[in-house]
């Protein structure tokens, strides 16, 4: 039985570890905040990231950003800490100047490491249908820990080290956008009298990755969350950071989604992304007085 431990017991960390004992692995957990490691309730918790590291086989973190990663990677009794030669598969998102901050640490280190961010969020680890953007060294690096990862989704080689994590800065601009335009259409079409199950159904039509957040988007239901909203916050700034280093100003919509998911972020940060229908709250009750007034 292969042994494996998740660092990091948040919405993702917690949902990966729980399928993962399902799956028959044995599962060792590390949080900062212990008692959320313990109430997942899925084997031995570990005192410290490199403690967890040097009784697995797998490493697996997925943790909320850069300064996060740095912490459990590069910190007192950090990953890096240990002589371990087993794999690492860091699944944050992080962006790409993070993930080459790994990656020295790793190499310096004689560490195998795996870049894998995913695509999905609890739901999809839940049904095993996570896409993961592997990026790794050498071969059979990856090799060795795909077992694991293909119990909880698809496993996407993209090549070397460095792509992973920029991919999914593009990803989850796009779900921005995708998740803001939505908000829009649905203010909008609801103001002149539509529908909103109607107009949600044709806008799911092209992008039925919605349907999982319907609650969202048709009845103002945003909890519990699946991605919260100052998490969305935190990845559209490393991604424009990101597409300014390249091609400044190149990404006006990116900009744009991101000064509105900032507003609302503000106010509901850990609410479920599909809040972003409140910034167009206001508009679409001004649009109503107006048609009650006429």
């Amino acid at each position: 039985m292969t042994k494996v431990a998740v660092l990091g017991s948040g919405k993702m960390g917690g949902a990966i570890a729980r399928r993962l004992k399902l799956g028959g692995f044995e599962v060792s957990v590390w949080d900062r905040t212990r008692s959320k490691a313990e109430a997942l309730g899925v084997g031995p918790v570990a005192d410290s990231p490199a403690a967890a590291a040097r009784s697995a086989e797998v490493v697996i973190s997925m943790v909320t950003g850069p300064q996060a990663v740095r912490d459990v990677y590069f910190g007192e009794n950090g990953v890096f800490q240990t002589a371990s030669t087993e794999p690492i598969v860091d699944m944050s998102t992080i962006g790409p100047d993070m993930a080459a901050e790994l990656q020295r640490g790793a190499e310096f280190r004689g560490v195998r490491l795996i870049e894998a961010p995913v695509i999905g969020s609890v739901p999809a680890v839940n049904s095993g249908s996570l896409l993961i953007l592997a990026g790794a060294a050498a071969g059979e690096d990856l090799e060795a820990a795909r077992p694991v990862l293909e119990q909880l989704g698809e496993v996407y080689y993209v090549g070397n080290r460095g792509s992973a994590a920029s991919l999914k800065l593009v990803a989850n601009s796009f779900l921005g956008i995708i998740s803001t335009a939505t908000a829009e259409l649905m203010a909008a079409g609801t103001a002149h009298g539509l529908n909103p199950d109607e107009v949600f159904t044709i806008l799911a039509r092209f992008s039925p990755g919605l349907r999982v957040r319907e609650a969202g988007f048709v009845k103002h239901s945003h909890e519990p969350t699946m991605f919260a909203m100052r998490d969305l916050l935190k990845d559209l700034d490393l991604a424009l950071a990101f597409y300014q280093s390249a091609a400044p100003s190149a990404v006006p919509l990116t900009f744009l989604t991101r000064g509105l998911v900032a507003g609302v972020a503000s106010k509901t940060p850990d609410l479920d992304i599909s809040a972003i229908v409140n910034a167009y709250a206001s508009d679409t009750t001004s649009v109503r007085q107006k048609q009650e007034v006429g």
